[in-house]
Parts: C-alpha cells; sequence; structure tokens
C-alpha cells in the first residue's frame, strides 16, 4: 500500500473574501477522502501571517450569524527553504517542528493576494506544486479589465465597459460620468479585483453612480463601469485536463433573480431571500454546447489550469461571458461542485481530480 499524499490547505487572507475562503475549507476538510490524503491545515489570518490551524471543518463552517475566521493561535508555518526540500516547518511556544514533507498545496484563497498569482509565485519560488492556475492565469482570472480584454481579443462576446483609474476620477469625475451615461442604464460598478460581489452596485439612475463608484473604490484603486445585460445568468463549471488533455465543462447551473437587484455578497453567502439556484439549467442541446465551447475557450484563452467558473448573460443576441473565477466558490453548496455533481462527479472525486490534474502537470 503506497503512502499516503500530504496536502497544504492554504485558506483565509488579506482580502475582504477571508471567510469565504474559511467557509471552503471546512468544505474540503470534511469531504477529502483520508484514506488518501494526509492534511495540513494552514490558515493565513487577515493580517497575511501563516499559522498551523486545526483540522477541524466545523470550526471553519459558513455561519450566517458569525462568518468564519483565521484566528491568530501564535503559531508561524514556515515554507520550504530552498526548492528541493518541500518541508514545511512551525514555531510554536518557541520550538520549531517539521510538519514533513508537503506532496501538493491547495490554495483555496478568494481574491487578492491568493487568487492574483501572488500566492502562486511564492509556491513556485520553492517549487511546489499546487492547484489552480498559474501566475499569468490567475493574474489575469482575477483583473476584470484584462480578463475582459484578452477575451474580446480571442473573438468572445463581453459586456461593453470603461475601466477607470482613481485618479481619473478624482481629476476629472465629469468625464466619467459622461462615459457612464453612454454605456447607459442600468450598469453595473465593479471593483477592477475582487470577488464574491464584493464592493459590486447595480446603477439604476443617474444619480446613484458617484457613490457606487466610491464603494468599488474601497476595494480598488480601478474600477469598471459595465453596461447591464438583460437576460438570464447562467454558470458552467470548467476543469483544466492533465498535459495533452482537453478542457472540460459541466453542465450549467442557473441564477434565478426573483426579488433583489443583482446576486449580491448577501444572497451569495448570507442566505439572504430572493436568489433560486438551478442545477441542471433549462437549456437545449444546442444552447448548452455553444456555451460549453464558450466556456473552455474562454479558459484557454487566459492560460487557465486546475478549474475555473464561467459566468454568462445568455440574452436574446446569445451568450456573453461576465467573469471568469480561477478559483470559484467551492462550498459544498457552491455553483462549481454542484454542476460537476451534476455532471456526474461527486464533491469529494471532484478533489481528487482536482489533485490528480496538478501533480500531473507539475
Amino acid at each position: 500500500m503506497t503512502d499516503k499524499l500530504v496536502v497544504a490547505l492554504l485558506f483565509g487572507g488579506r482580502s475582504s473574501e477571508h471567510s469565504i475562503s474559511c467557509a471552503t475549507a471546512a468544505g474540503v476538510l470534511a469531504a477529502i477522502d483520508r484514506a488518501r490524503y494526509d492534511v495540513i491545515p494552514i490558515g493565513i489570518t487577515a493580517d497575511g501571517a501563516f499559522t498551523l490551524q486545526p483540522d477541524d471543518a466545523a470550526r471553519f463552517a459558513l455561519n450566517t450569524e458569525e462568518l468564519p475566521t483565521v484566528e491568530d493561535n501564535a503559531t508561524r508555518v514556515h515554507w520550504p527553504e530552498n526548492a528541493s526540500s518541500h518541508e514545511l516547518t512551525v514555531t510554536e511556544g518557541g520550538v520549531t517542528r517539521s510538519l514533513g514533507r508537503v506532496d501538493i498545496v491547495f490554495p483555496i484563497l478568494h481574491g487578492p493576494w491568493g487568487e492574483d498569482g501572488t500566492v502562486q509565485g511564492m509556491l513556485e519560488l520553492v517549487d511546489l506544486p499546487y492547484v489552480g492556475s498559474g501566475v499569468l492565469a490567475s493574474s489575469l482570472g482575477m483583473d476584470k479589465h484584462f480578463t475582459k480584454s484578452v477575451l474580446q481579443q480571442a473573438g468572445i462576446p463581453v459586456a461593453p465597459w470603461r475601466t477607470v483609474t482613481a485618479y481619473e476620477w478624482r481629476t476629472d469625475p465629469d468625464a466619467v460620468r459622461a462615459a457612464a451615461a453612454e454605456l447607459g442604464l442600468p450598469s453595473f460598478v465593479k471593483p477592477a479585483r475582487a470577488g464574491s460581489s464584493v464592493g459590486v452596485s447595480k446603477v439604476k439612475e443617474a444619480a446613484d453612480l458617484d457613490a457606487a463608484i466610491e464603494i468599488a473604490f474601497a476595494e480598488d484603486d480601478r474600477i469598471l463601469i459595465e453596461s447591464g445585460l438583460v437576460g438570464r445568468e447562467v454558470e458552467i463549471a470548467v476543469l483544466g485536463g492533465r498535459p495533452g488533455e482537453a478542457t472540460r465543462a459541466s453542465v450549467a447551473g442557473e441564477i434565478v433573480i426573483s426579488g433583489r437587484d443583482f446576486y449580491d455578497f448577501a444572497a451569495k453567502y448570507l442566505d439572504a431571500p430572493g436568489i433560486d439556484l438551478v442545477c441542471p439549467a433549462d437549456l437545449n442541446a444546442e444552447e448548452l454546447a455553444t456555451m460549453q465551447a464558450l466556456a473552455t475557450t474562454a479558459f484557454d484563452a487566459i492560460g487557465g489550469e486546475g478549474l475555473a467558473r464561467v459566468d454568462f448573460f445568455l440574452t436574446a443576441d446569445g451568450f456573453v461571458v461576465n467573469e471568469l473565477n480561477t478559483m470559484p466558490g467551492f462550498t459544498p453548496i457552491s455553483m462549481f461542485p454542484r454542476c460537476w455533481q451534476e455532471s456526474g462527479l461527486s464533491y469529494p472525486a471532484l478533489i481528487d481530480e482536482l489533485i490528480s490534474v496538478a501533480l500531473a502537470r507539475a
């Protein structure tokens, strides 16, 4: 019998999506096959300290009354000192001990300082294999402006947009307002580099634009103003293949909005009413095939690896890609695993597949 693989599960982090990453960790800790893997839970505190956390799914489960966080327990996890050791150590109570050799890192981090290529770059420096996209694709996928630019170049329809810097807004706000007016109403104002709908506003009246811009700038120094599209909100999950294998796409899911302006943070994670997640979505065979082809093309266009969720609007003129998420929500009830479950791949099997693909590509 072969030894079990050692997986360093990396979660938490400095971004505004810290708690969502913790909830994702809870899902993985509960579902990962303990007969195949030993897990080292490494939580990153809100101020960036790498800590050794308890292997306890319940500790990090999503609670709408109190969102989970990584508490600073005074431990400090240290990454390998060179590219050949793959050994982690931890300091606790003034004593440093080995955590052993790590086979792969599973960085289930959302937002800046984790999903954006920064942690991926750190892992590359010490030659640790990891799940998910590399530095470039992670950076592209995190930045909505550059994602749209690359997808547009690849011939994939995206919503019209205008990117605005903090400098532009401060020095010439009238020009920004004029550009927003050209995009029409309703529109969406978003931080360029944030997820889980943090900092996103739907603008239905011109008088609401300034406030929406300020909310977005609280998250990033670049924001996007996008034309609001009329259509069904549908999503598809993507898995990268092993070397020489094609990218795969799941069945589609749909976000049905009945009592909210859009699929915001509260609806995604705090069980707010007015949203239904339907999977599989009611699409005919031709629509699903078109959507799957666009999703895999988008994933390949940014150089994606591992996994992604591609979000669409199905408008009267066809599919339009809204966003591409290289580390999507991964709680057991999130759309990414749910789409794969409906495609025949269970949550534990999905974790296995992601680890297997990452090791094959390492």
